[in-house]
């Protein structure tokens, strides 16, 4: 059994499970091998419950919110089994799907190279409406080769051209898991023919087939640029996840670019970010840390019994950081885990008038999971086991992070204009911000179990891959 650190990613769309995970051990590995080790002869479910015990008994952060009374014959599978082990913790809004089994492999291959199957976009659907749209769509996966990008509105899905459903009908009969049944599993070379809208109106067809593809966290197009607001030179950033391990050098090249052009004020957009490896999110803070090296960046705090592993990541030299003088952050319902980490660390290094969050309220996720496996059962349970603060020893921030930001903007989601967009209305109010302008103020909010954004809901299927758990809407 091996275990790792690392901040979930929420994704989850509900709860995501915002954590990614480690590999095996994980990149970002930390503390000893839990005991006792659960046996590993088969893989039975009384076995996995077994280890599924062990692990929370011992590690799980808030022992004293788990229900001891569970009957285990009473379950046909571990994660309704951990759901009502945890279910005290989720009443309290303490873990709102954070604690989950998943695929070791699958997960790993997502951490080291982004690997995952499907047609490479995300959905979220209209609550008020029962519309289905994409909200973005990986460059290198089939969906964007067929036409498909943000502002696209899926129509109808069949199998084949003869029997499209239209999303209205099925919205109608199932809600958005009929929808999710309707693209079917996420399988490579799974087929669907898909009608959709382009966001500039133009409708078509097309059959489309699921492949492996690899995410790649941070956009060729928009994911990092450099806008000119009025002779002033601003650093945008659009990081789509942290469970691949790559982010990392690819936030290296990024800053990169910014210092060398002296940018000293920054749009970091995390609005559909469900969080990741907590070491990413480490180098993220290094990156804005220059002249801050030996700093607290974040505290690791797990529970009681194991204060010993606790732990203080402090700011380490990095060659392309920077000190930024302003930041903007730009955060969503679907913004979790390590994303609200980033931000919360930044809190303390910022002047109180020069950082801000910008859209609405994020999903409030403070606490992390380690990652426990069971290598002959190929099965990663992901157990929240630590809450992360900032450098203040702020970190109590549940219900998302609104109510200990020093300024919050109210900002739309404009899903018909692309990222990187100074009219989008996020970017343009986070320039406003910038600038000195004044806004109107985030409405907070107790958080909730399924991650929206903008009245619309991030889709997730009711048993997600490790990539779907990981981002939020993917598929």
């Amino acid at each position: 059994m091996h275990i790792g650190r690392s901040a979930l990613s929420a994704t989850l769309a509900f709860a995501l499970a915002a954590c990614g995970g480690g590999g095996s051990p994980p990149p970002t590995s930390g503390g000893p091998t839990p005991t006792p080790t659960p046996p590993t002869a088969s893989c039975s479910l009384s076995e996995q419950q077994d280890f599924a015990d062990a692990v929370l008994d011992e590690w799980y952060l808030f022992p004293s919110l788990l229900d001891n009374s569970v009957n285990r014959a009473a379950f046909n599978n571990l994660q309704d089994y951990l759901d009502a082990r945890v279910a005290p913790a989720r009443a309290q809004d303490r873990d709102r799907g954070f604690t989950y089994a998943t695929s070791i492999a699958e997960e790993n291959a997502l951490i080291n190279s982004g690997s995952s199957a499907g047609f490479g976009i995300r959905l979220a659907y209209d609550i008020n409406n029962d519309r289905v749209f994409l909200l973005e769509a990986f460059e290198n996966a089939p969906g964007f080769a067929a036409g498909m990008d943000r502002g696209t509105e899926l129509l109808a899905i069949g199998t084949t051209s003869s029997n499209l459903t239209t999303i209205s009908s099925l919205m109608a009969s199932g809600g958005p898991q009929a929808v999710i049944n309707a693209l079917g599993p996420s399988d490579a070379g799974v087929t669907r023919v898909i009608r959709f809208a382009q966001a500039g109106g133009a409708v078509i067809e097309q059959s489309i087939s699921k492949t492996d593809f690899s995410l790649d966290p941070i956009s060729d197009r928009y994911g990092a640029l450099v806008l000119d607001d009025g002779g002033k030179k601003v650093g945008y950033i659009n990081l789509r996840t942290f469970i691949v391990s790559d982010a990392s050098n690819q936030l290296r090249d990024a800053f990169g670019q910014f210092r060398a052009e002296g940018v000293t004020e920054l749009i970091i957009d995390f609005r559909y970010n469900g969080g990741g490896l907590v070491s990413v999110a480490d180098t993220f803070g290094d990156l804005m840390g220059r002249n801050r090296v030996g700093q607290v960046w974040s505290e690791t705090v797990l529970r009681a019994s194991k204060a010993s592993e606790n732990s203080t990541e402090l700011f380490q030299n990095e060659a392309n950081a920077l000190q930024p003088t302003k930041i903007a952050f730009i955060g969503r319902r679907g913004t979790a885990s390590a994303s609200e980490l980033v931000i919360n660390s930044m809190i303390p290094y910022v002047a109180p008038a020069n950082i801000a969050l910008i859209g609405e309220d994020t999903f409030g996720k403070p606490v992390g999971q380690f990652g426990f496996d069971l290598d002959a059962c190929d099965l990663r349970l992901r157990a929240v086991t630590f809450q992360t603060n900032n450098a203040d020893g702020q970190g109590e921030y549940y219900s998302g992070l609104a109510s200990v930001m020093p300024n919050t903007c109210s900002a739309a989601d404009d899903i018909f204009t692309p990222f990187g967009d100074p009219g989008e209305a996020s970017i343009a109010t986070a320039l406003d911000f910038l600038r000195g302008q004044s806004c109107t103020a985030i409405s907070g909010g107790a958080g909730q179990t399924a991650q929206s954004v903008g009245g619309r809901e991030l889709m997730r299927p009711a048993r997600p891959t490790a990539a779907q758990f990981e981002i939020p809407g993917l598929f």
